[in-house]
């Protein structure tokens, strides 16, 4: 792109604000005269009665009035219509239908139902030749498959998918897109084209979708008529997320260096053919990066000139009106004038779910409806004033919003859209009697593309409290439909209720008992800062780190060992000193000494020690990430998750401890008292592995302290630094000298501890034969039977059918195989993908796995690091020499140079049972499989013994039930990764080879902890039980 003289400022906002404070605020700015809001009711209901008082036709609306999502017929036909047009092979159709339509009321809808109604009523699209008069739908629906066959009931099935697709869709090409749109044109509507099209998972799939944008521009000015006003001028919608499939904030330089050439190629092509160019809206976290882009654009000097360059804008997020008074400082500085495309927002379930996972202080959206309208008005009005440097576009199918709109701004500088497919009837009365131009958005392209926008435009306006839906609603009465958003929020907030829903959790407050563990959002500038900042401040120990014993550094004589970066080689970041057994028999010593005082200390006092340390690390979270990059080599956003977790242990441990660790009086006779209480062990050997030096580390010791236990903890000898520090930040928080006490070193050190005569537990997670070993050594020991909990690995497996979702299964495999470097004992090892889809998914995960950069996690805009040292590499060198010999390679990536770095890499296997040993690293093995196979699959699983995790990608819900159920592991995960238990929420642990149990972060972890101890009373042994005698008859 060429220079500019241009320096144009930087979108800046709070990402989440409070919502009581922006509810007064949007109150406050949005007042409207009595008199005013009467001529905005008065002109809403002539749009509400045309709309209400118009025979059905075969819209969205009619549609949604029959089969709303919140009944099971409706999510029955939107799990359909989702996934049966792209199954290729005929029994899993079968299966689909079956399973979808084989319950639930289809009985008819009463009075003259249009074609598309009668579609969805008959089974989806039952051919008339199937059924025949006098059949009712839902005898036919029970019967059908049984009576004539699944290709019969296929064929109609899928003939009415496409149906339903044609409704929505307003041409598979786009020339097809072009003659269907000069009827509405004649009527004077104009088009704003959206070659549909979800975010880019691969290249290859961004270098389609520009060519398809690039071709529908070209196509789209073959057909426009040149020197239009904005208002008449067609125009194309572009997805900048369907451009790159590396579309974040963190990759903002390699975004400048090879999107945005991309995408001002294609604006210039705009230009040249005097196009609207719009921006589509993306999720929140993607709002900054869009913005930057949008921001280049407006200083390129080949668009000077220009007025056809807008963006979308969503009044659901809280940055709205900052967006839209951003963008007109933009064409204030600039001197350019933009289009605005106001919209309510596609991707609110999406914000809700992302803000409460990554424990970001507020959502990004509003929770409530209302406050949607009234923010929608807000930018409504921001824009209209902002006219002639920004030409407003409204997209709404709301008769409120836009009768409010009329009366601010008259019927001049500004134009509507509606959907294709949708507010037909609205629309034409507002255009007859307004005369305001309005622009068709219709999205175009094949019915396999046409899923995603069909369920988003389904979610986005059949939820119970939407407009669309509710018009259609004959309960709702004319006066509740044209109630003023301004009115309803008011009375609301005067009737001291939130602008929040009730129903909601705010992110920080997920968890009843506990607070939500605070992330980083790192799609917001401050927090990449903030993140970058701390890694780049990073200084390793400044003296080789001892043993850390009753709340000081132990001096001592040992070995020295270097503390490397995986990353970066060649110059070590510090040492440490291994503890020899002297050593381990102090720490031992004093743990034991310490013991008896922990153990009678107050259970809520112990809980909240873990509560001052979970806060203080909170606190210091993007200090410890920089820790766990530098001496792990884990990614940012993996150290966020990391710290979280360890955070999160600490809370549900304390709580857990609090509830279990009370007295209970257990029934007995009158005259006795028996009561039954848990307490501690004593000293536990915590032995923690490398990959999560931090929370399986805090983890094994919350949950020994919280139980009133001592610990002598030992990390990994690749990884002490962290332990070390946080070690420190606990006893900085108030943790009593001689509770948790630190060993460093190897096997001999952990021998040590495991051999000493007061151990009374071993918490320990790693290899199988380091397990082994530890448990044969504590069978041969004297005295008591010491408890060992013991998590492991695994050969954890994913079956994936032909219903899936083809870029579901790439994110979730890519994230679930080669996150963390594929070192995580959850991570997936091996994908068994359907035959009939295996060529399209492979491709797709293969390319999603090229897209991943791989480097030192100091740059943030990094997917993957290394591998934790040279012997990690060696091992899987040599797993690949061997397994490879036995397969077909599929992928096969570069690592850099500089560090223990091992690239992704995919190998397709001919036999399951090729598979026979866990390879701890990023290399996914692939096999297809039958449909006639699938219970061999589950025996080749069975047979490996492992039983750790366990996925599942189908939308067959037999399937989902039946392969859950079959599972030998400790986790199942349906239609998601398999990596990222949450603590408290996804219990952790696995069964054969992959662990002992209890499950990490679960109900009855903390018991194995404890030792119970019953005491009886006899309460006669005074002479009498004088309560039972004081009894009266009353």
């Amino acid at each position: 792109m060429e220079a500019t003289k241009m320096s144009l400022p930087v979108f800046n906002a709070d990402y989440a604000p409070d919502d009581f404070a922006f509810a007064r605020s949007l109150l406050a700015r949005n007042a409207i005269p009595d008199p005013q809001k009467a001529k905005i009711k008065k002109r809403a209901l002539r749009y509400v009665e045309a709309i209400r008082h118009a025979p059905k036709g075969a819209g969205l609306e009619d549609f949604m009035q029959e089969y709303s999502l919140s009944t099971k017929e409706g999510l029955a036909l939107m799990v359909l219509a989702e996934a049966l047009l792209r199954i290729p092979d005929e029994e899993t159709q079968d299966k689909l239908i079956a399973d979808k339509l084989g319950t639930g009321d289809w009985e008819a809808p009463d009075g003259d139902e249009s074609w598309l109604l009668m579609a969805a009523s008959w089974g989806i699209g039952l051919s008339a030749r199937i059924v025949r008069p006098g059949d009712t739908p839902g005898g036919v629906i029970q019967g059908l498959i049984r009576r004539v066959g699944g290709p019969a009931v296929r064929v109609g099935t899928r003939q009415a998918m496409n149906y339903l697709g044609r409704n929505f869709v307003l041409g598979q090409t786009i020339e097809d897109a072009l003659d269907r749109a000069r009827k509405q044109e004649k009527k004077g509507y104009r088009y704003s084209y959206d070659m549909l099209g979800e975010a880019a998972r691969t290249y290859d799939d961004a270098e389609r979708y520009r060519e398809s944008y690039a071709g529908a521009i070209a196509a789209i000015g073959q057909r426009a008529k040149a020197n239009m006003p904005p208002a008449d001028r067609p125009g194309i919608s572009v997805k900048l997320s369907a451009l790159t499939p590396r579309y974040f904030l963190k990759n903002s330089e390699e975004l400048y260096e090879k999107l945005l050439p991309m995408v001002l190629a294609l604006a210039e092509q705009a230009k040249a053919e005097d196009l609207n160019f719009t921006m589509d809206a993306e999720e929140a976290d993607r709002l900054e990066v869009s913005l930057d882009i949008f921001r280049a654009l407006t200083e390129a000097p080949s668009l000077a000139g220009w007025d056809g360059l807008g963006l979308a804008v969503q009044a659901y997020q809280k940055r709205a009106p900052e967006v839209i008074q951003y963008v007109d400082t933009l064409a204030k500085e600039s001197g350019r004038r933009f289009t605005v495309r106001l919209v309510k927002g596609a991707y609110w379930d999406t914000e809700i779910k992302r803000a409460q996972e990554r424990g970001i202080e507020n959502f990004p959206v509003f929770t409530r409806k209302t406050v949607t309208d009234l923010c929608y008005l807000d930018c409504a009005r921001l824009l209209l004033d902002a006219r002639p440097r920004l030409f407003p576009q409204f997209a709404t199918h709301n008769a409120v919003t836009m009768a409010a709109i009329v009366e601010m701004g008259g019927n001049d500088g500004y134009e509507f859209q509606r959907l294709h497919g949708m507010g037909e009837v609205l629309y034409d009365a507002q255009v007859h009697d307004d005369g305001i131009p309005v622009r068709i958005y219709a999205p175009v392209g094949g019915y396999k593309d046409l899923l995603a926008y069909l369920v988003r435009r389904m979610l986005e306006n059949a939820a119970n409290s939407s407009f669309v839906a509710q018009i259609s609603d004959e309960r709702i009465s004319n006066d509740d439909l044209l109630e003023l958003p301004q009115d309803e929020l008011r009375e609301s907030v005067d009737l001291g209720e939130a602008p929040i829903h009730p129903l909601i959790r705010l992110p920080h407050k997920l968890y009843p008992l506990r607070p939500n563990s605070a992330g980083r959002e790192l799609g917001h500038r401050p927090h990449l800062a903030e993140l970058s900042e701390a890694i780049e401040q990073f200084r390793g120990p400044y003296e080789p780190l001892p043993a850390l014993i009753n709340a000081e550094a132990y001096r001592h004589e040992g070995a020295l060992h270097p503390i490397r970066n995986p990353a970066s080689t060649e110059k070590p970041i510090g040492e440490w000193r291994v503890s020899g057994t002297a050593v381990v028999d102090h720490a031992m010593s004093v743990a034991h000494d310490a013991f008896p005082k922990w153990n009678a200390r107050p259970v809520e006092e112990r809980g909240q020690l873990l509560r001052d340390f979970a806060d203080r690390m909170e606190a210091q979270l993007p200090y410890l990430v920089s820790i766990i990059a530098h001496e792990a080599g884990r990614t940012v956003d993996d150290g966020i998750a990391e710290v979280r977790e360890a955070v999160d242990f600490c809370r549900y441990y304390a709580q857990r401890a609090e509830e279990l660790m009370v007295d209970q009086e257990m029934p007995g006779p009158v005259g006795e008292l028996n009561m039954y209480h848990l307490e501690g062990r004593g000293v536990w050997a915590a032995i923690s592995p490398w990959n999560f030096p931090l929370a399986i580390f805090v983890g094994q010791i919350a949950a020994a302290v919280a139980t009133g236990n001592t610990v002598v903890a030992k990390p990994a000898p690749q990884t002490p630094y962290i332990a070390w520090r946080v070690i420190e930040m606990w006893h900085e928080v108030g943790l009593p000298a001689g509770v948790v006490n630190l060993v460093l070193g190897a096997g001999e050190t952990g021998q040590a501890m495991i051999n000493h005569p007061a151990l009374a537990g071993v918490v320990f997670t790693g290899s199988v034969p380091t397990a082994k070993a530890i448990n044969r050594a504590l069978a041969e020991r004297e005295g008591p039977i010491v408890p060992l909990i013991a998590e492991t690995g695994g050969i954890n497996a994913m079956i994936v059918d032909s219903t899936a979702l083809p870029e579901q299964v790439a994110d979730d495999v890519v994230g679930s195989a080669f996150r963390s470097a594929g070192q995580r004992c959850s991570a997936l090892r091996i994908l068994y993908v359907q035959e009939d889809v295996a060529d399209h998914m492979l491709e797709m995960i293969q390319g999603a796995a090229e897209a991943l950069k791989i480097g030192p996690p100091k740059d943030l805009s990094v997917d993957m690091g290394p591998v934790i040292d040279t012997d990690a590499v060696e091992r899987l060198d040599a797993h690949w020499n061997e397994i490879s010999a036995k397969g077909k390679v599929r992928y096969k990536g570069q690592a850099p140079e500089g560090g223990t770095f091992f690239a992704p890499r995919i190998v397709e296997l001919e036999n399951f049972r090729d598979l026979q040993s866990e390879a701890f690293g990023p290399i996914l093995h692939v096999c297809r499989w039958k449909p006639s196979q699938l219970d061999e699959v589950i025996a080749s699983i069975h047979e490996t013994g492992f039983g750790l995790t366990f996925g599942i990608h189908s939308r067959l819900e037999s399937r989902q039930r039946q392969l859950a159920a079959a599972a030998p592991t400790g986790n199942v995960y349906i239609n998601r990764n398999m990596v990222g238990a949450i603590v408290g929420v996804q219990p952790f642990g696995g069964r054969g080879l992959s662990g002992t149990g209890p499950k990490a972060g679960g109900p009855l972890y903390l018991t194995r902890f404890c030792e119970e101890k019953h005491v009886c009373e006899n309460t006669t042994a005074a002479g009498g039980n004088a309560s039972l005698i004081a009894l009266s008859d009353e």
